[in-house]
């Protein structure tokens, strides 16, 4: 039975991960400086309080009251290939619900650690329904924490969803039940900006093939500006849909290439940033985008991602009807395993993964 007593002459990672206490466990036993294994190269540091918010560029926030208006869709189209990031309100979820999502993330983390430890799974694949995970960067005594603990939900099946732990299995599928229709028609709203007119049976396993609903709990932290909740990284999904609380911390990269966005929390609302797999099949028309969060040094954060991705099986590559007119394919026809491969053995690297695919 894992321990969430912390000896001097323990290793933090067995601490963290393997006794399953989590960066939480760490916060619990009143650590009051950050252990050496959490603290960030220079280069991946992102203090949310010395940010200088770019008053020039901000994140755009799309109404969904009425989808089908000309004006939203041409909204959703631009955001997507402008930034690749967005936020949209009167989207159909009720407030209700992602309050209880968020709350549920809570109950979850807050649990001793012989309880989280039953969802540990060491080298947890693609496949697995359920997986507590931390994300350690680096070789091996080089490797470095991120500030954040995280629970991943497989949406493939009834066996990956009676694997899920009860404090957040109702919550997570009430979530799923509202927001992958609005993934689906998101996705529908985008490709018709590629001239693909509708997702039918033989692209729904390309678009929507997997999902995955993860809970990231981000403690706080004695000293913010040496850590990262989660470091600078693309998507490798089609979309995926972001539910963020209200205390702040996600960054995206800006169209000048070498500033950050705060993304500012609005009640109720959902954020959509657009996967590595969709920049790939629009040829560039669509851009994934870096993003990054950094941590609170009083607050708890919780984050909900809905990852909505190809099947394993899937080959992913530029529609033919992007490249009708005689548009030169920036990539290959790839394997999607084989690139879900590549981009988490490369993690994090921003968006290098793309090379992997590219022509």
């Amino acid at each position: 039975m894992p321990s969430s007593k912390f000896e001097p002459t323990d290793d933090i990672f067995d601490f963290v991960i393997k006794k399953a206490n989590g960066v939480k466990g760490l916060v619990d036993i009143g650590l009051d400086t950050v252990p050496k294994q959490c603290i960030q190269p220079q280069d991946q540091r992102l203090d949310k309080n010395q940010q200088q918010l770019d008053n020039q560029e901000s994140i755009p926030t799309i109404d969904l009251s009425n989808f089908d208006d000309l004006n939203v869709v041409k909204s959703i189209q631009e955001a997507a290939s402008k930034w690749g990031f967005f936020q949209i309100i009167n989207h159909g979820i009720p407030l209700e619900v992602l309050e209880n999502l968020k709350d549920a993330g809570h109950k979850f983390f807050e649990l001793p650690a012989d309880e989280k430890f039953k969802y540990y799974k060491e080298n947890g694949g693609p496949d697995e329904s359920v997986l507590l995970f931390w994300s350690a960067i680096g070789e091996r005594d080089e490797k470095v924490l991120e500030w954040r603990d995280s629970i991943k939900h497989g949406c493939n099946s009834q066996d990956d969803i009676d694997l899920w732990p009860p404090q957040t299995r109702d919550q997570v599928l009430e979530f799923k039940k509202w927001a992958k229709p609005i993934a689906k028609k998101l996705l529908e709203v985008l490709l018709k900006g590629l001239n693909v007119n509708e997702i039918d049976e033989s692209l729904e396993p390309l678009l929507m093939g997997t999902m995955a609903i993860n809970i990231n709990y981000y403690p706080p932290c004695p000293n913010p500006s040496i850590t990262i909740g989660c470091r600078r990284h693309s998507d490798v999904s089609c979309i995926t849909l972001l539910l963020q609380d209200d205390t702040g911390g996600l960054f995206v990269r800006g169209t000048k290439g070498d500033n950050w966005i705060h993304v500012t929390p609005v009640k109720g609302a959902v954020a959509v940033n657009i996967g590595d797999s969709l920049q790939i099949m629009s040829n560039d028309r669509y851009r994934s985008v870096e993003h990054c969060v950094a941590v609170d040094s009083s607050r708890a954060r919780i984050s909900v991602p809905l990852f909505v991705n190809p099947r394993l099986d899937s080959v992913i590559g530029p529609f033919p009807q992007v490249l009708k007119d005689g548009e030169k394919p920036v990539y290959k026809q790839v394997l999607f395993s084989d690139y879900w491969d590549y981009f988490f053995s490369k993690r994090p690297s921003g968006k290098a993964s793309l090379d992997f695919a590219k022509i």
